[in-house]
């Protein structure tokens, strides 16, 4: 069973770190703010989704995977809310296109 459950935290460990690479592409690559940012926050909360996934059988306790759900949610939360601002400073400060 041992070999099973770290068989899944691999795999969705190891997906999620693609995500996050293919969203750090996307802000590298993108040509204006929008883009470079919506590649990013849909990657990386897609990303850290999959790292909590991967690490959730992994928990000792319901304590620990309580810990690892809230830090998902404050990631997605805090995700969401720096993108809003980004957004609102670019369109104010004129650099979309």
């Amino acid at each position: 069973m041992s070999l099973v459950r770290d068989m899944i935290s691999i795999a969705a460990v190891s997906a999620g770190a693609f995500f996050f690479l293919a969203g750090t592409v996307g802000l590298l690559r993108f040509p204006d703010t929008l883009t470079r940012l919506h590649a990013l926050t849909k990657a990386d909360n897609l990303g850290l989704g999959l790292v909590v996934l991967g690490l959730l059988p992994q928990a000792d306790s319901l304590r620990d995977a309580l810990k690892l759900v809230s830090i998902w949610l404050l990631g997605l939360l805090a995700g969401a809310t720096v993108s809003q601002l980004i957004a609102r400073a670019a369109r104010q400060g004129g650099s979309i296109r």
